[in-house]
């Protein structure tokens, strides 16, 4: 039977509607971790089939770089530390961000993998649980700003 980490598929599968739920119901819960790895990966096949950089990701992709960029200037986009991503501090300066988007941008709040590092894969280890909206930003950031062109490098050679 199919697994990740400690979870089964059916037991993913089972699982599944509890990812519905907003975000901030999680704390860091690796069987939560692993089935959103499984919506994450799809993000990667499409990431390294297309240009990031003409990759749209969201009708609104143009607003939500823009606004992204207006928040968080100076913000390192191609490594993330989490306890600097999550602390007290960055949670009061994304919550506005997030909320601007509320009525735009369909289940805005839901908890969605983003990956720590972007030269690197999905792992438990390089797997940040974000609203996501906040992946969004972030992964649209990393696309324009040509973080992501390695990935579909990578990917591409190691189809060779």
């Amino acid at each position: 039977m199919a697994q990740i980490g400690n979870v089964t598929a059916d037991q993913l599968i089972a699982g599944s509607s509890i990812l519905s739920r907003p975000a901030e119901e999680f704390d860091n819960d690796p069987s939560v971790e692993a089935m959103w790895a499984m919506k994450a990966m799809e993000h990667a096949q499409i990431l390294c089939s297309v240009d990031p950089k003409i990759l749209k990701l969201t009708p609104h992709d143009k607003d939500i770089y823009k606004a992204f960029r207006e928040n968080f200037p100076n913000m390192k986009v191609d490594k993330i530390d989490e306890d600097e991503f999550k602390s007290p501090q960055e949670k009061e300066k994304w919550r506005p961000f997030c909320e601007q988007f509320k009525d735009l941008v369909e289940d805005y709040s839901f908890g969605t993998l983003l990956r720590a590092d972007c030269t690197q894969d999905y792992t438990e280890k390089n797997s940040i649980l974000t609203t996501r909206i906040q992946f969004y930003a972030i992964e649209l950031a990393r696309n324009r700003e040509g973080f992501n062109d390695g990935v579909r490098k990578k990917f591409k050679s190691s189809k060779v």
